[in-house]
């Protein structure tokens, strides 16, 4: 467990001050800016709404608990049982520590950024991903650079975005099955 802790450490400061540079001093802190997403959220919503109508709604309201259980599961299980602190709290003194945003007051392990944001891309990959086969690539890059940010302005280790991620990838695919598996059709079709 040292070794890993250890490396994880070393990979965290790889990505923090390794990659550290103007352009991604100024993007990164967008990327995981939730208000930054708030237009992708409407325009994601307002289409499914006008071309899918009622399962569309079904669709958006599915979205929704599937954030919530990833933020809960994240936020309100994990992170309080194991209460890993932040990089930015454990290595504030360090000079070679690269800190973009508020380092925030809550726990590191696991992140909720990447679950909740790979929740929904892996949601949403699964049930729009068979009719717009295009939009798989782009919800994956989506959730890999918010989780990457998360790293890079210095308030997650990498092994807190990973485990997010994986937390996320697991709710989204359980929401996935439990709307597949109510009676109700969910088949969409090209608009």
């Amino acid at each position: 467990m040292t070794d890993l802790l250890h490396f994880d450490e070393t990979l965290f400061h790889l990505v923090n001050s390794g990659c550290h540079n103007q352009f991604f001093d100024w993007l990164m802190p967008l990327l995981r800016d939730k208000y930054t997403w708030v237009p992708l959220y409407i325009f994601i919503g307002s289409f499914l709404l006008l071309n899918f109508r009622q399962k569309g709604l079904y669709i958006c309201l599915a979205m929704v608990l599937t954030i919530g259980l990833a933020d809960g599961a994240s936020s309100h299980l994990l992170k309080k049982n194991v209460q890993r602190l932040r990089p930015c709290k454990v290595l504030e003194a360090n000079k070679e520590m690269h800190l973009l945003v508020p380092c925030g007051s809550g726990f590191s392990f696991p992140s909720s950024h990447a679950a909740n944001h790979f929740a929904l891309a892996t949601f949403m990959l699964l049930i729009l991903g068979r009719v717009f086969r295009w939009i798989k690539i782009p919800l994956v890059l989506w959730a890999s650079s918010v989780s990457f940010a998360q790293v890079y302005v210095g308030v997650h280790y990498p092994l807190d975005v990973i485990a997010g991620a994986m937390l996320g990838i697991f709710v989204g695919w359980g929401v996935y099955l439990l709307l597949i598996h109510l009676p109700i059709d969910l088949e969409l079709a090209v608009p």
